[in-house]
């Protein structure tokens, strides 16, 4: 349910409001915009008297929420959020470019492409040190010693830093890291979504790979009804019965969740596509279409990457792209 305050509503009168409504275990979301204030109700509102609260002198309307998910229900927040991340602005029409390896190899590795994507334009960092790999056998990434790499590659860019968490037990890895990843494989990990909603930090939420917008939505939900805010989510391609792309890259899920949700929406046309000569067309598509950034994995060596060299850009043509996608956000931002 969300309560519509009037313009001008008195602070006293205000939070006599609120208080009275915690009374009947609500949570409350307050949303403040510059015309009016958005009183979002969390909980059990079957007993709440519509009529009641519709006939106080501050109140302008009152609606129910049918959509089960309510703290990233842009209904309940009707302006885009912003994450912060440093410097760095995710959202409310800032645009994004996260941009690195899919792992973290090497000192030289990590710091090589760091310099290159800061080079060309991007705003952050990605690596994988922690990797969910399909088979047992593949690379699973460098772990604590990747995370200790890539904080020498923030050292020397300045460029904020964007890893994955696969487990609770290893947050404590993570209490130096600008951006957690949640993977596509990690989505309906619920335990592991509470404890991030307690985390403080930045989430970048992957859409899993069968799972519709309201699952990811939902996700995002357990996270924030947890305490935290600070949720990016991520459309990285979906499972279809297509078998010339490593998966399917679901353009339309950016504007649909533009109106679903106040969250920032990025893509990840690497994972979507798992082809490097695809990356471009599908990064200035989701450019287009009104993704607020583009996660893009960039290599100085794909060829001999551990992981997912098939679908790397190498840093020259990262930075031809980047020229590219920043046409495009002039025609779109107009």
């Amino acid at each position: 349910m969300i309560v519509v305050l009037k313009p001008g509503v008195q602070e006293e009168k205000r939070t006599q409001l609120i208080e009275w409504l915690k009374g009947m275990g609500l949570g409350i979301h307050i949303s403040d915009g510059d015309y009016q204030t958005v009183l979002g109700l969390i909980g059990d509102t079957s007993k709440v008297d519509m009529d009641l609260i519709e006939s106080l002198d501050i109140v302008d309307s009152v609606k129910r929420v049918s959509e089960p998910f309510k703290c990233c229900n842009r209904k309940f927040h009707p302006d885009d959020m912003i994450v912060e991340v440093g410097d760095v602005k995710i959202g409310g029409g800032n645009f994004c470019m996260i941009a690195g390896p899919c792992s973290v190899e090497t000192e030289e590795q990590i710091l090589g492409v760091a310099k290159a994507v800061k080079a060309s334009g991007a705003n952050m960092l990605r690596g994988g040190a922690f990797k969910p790999r399909t088979s047992p056998y593949d690379f699973q990434g460098l772990k604590d010693k990747g995370i200790e790499l890539l904080k020498i590659a923030r050292q020397e860019t300045g460029l904020p830093i964007v890893t994955e968490i696969m487990s609770v037990s290893d947050l404590h890895l993570f209490e130096d890291v600008d951006v957690l990843q949640v993977g596509a494989r990690n989505m309906q990990n619920f335990d592991l979504l509470r404890e991030l909603g307690q985390f403080g930090k930045p989430i970048l939420l992957k859409r899993g790979l069968a799972n519709t917008l309201k699952e990811l939505l939902m996700s995002a939900e357990y996270i924030m009804a947890s305490g935290n805010e600070q949720v990016i989510l991520c459309e990285r391609g979906i499972r279809t019965f297509d078998d010339y792309t490593r998966n399917t890259l679901d353009l339309a899920a950016v504007p649909m969740l533009r109106e679903l949700t106040h969250l920032p929406i990025i893509v990840d046309p690497s994972h979507a596509t798992g082809i490097a000569r695809l990356v471009p067309p599908m990064a200035l598509a989701a450019t287009a279409g009104g993704a607020d950034g583009l996660i893009i994995e960039v290599h100085n060596d794909p060829i001999h990457a551990l992981c997912d060299g098939a679908q790397s850009l190498r840093p020259e043509e990262y930075d031809e792209l980047a020229k590219q996608i920043m046409k495009i956000r002039e025609v779109v931002a107009k």
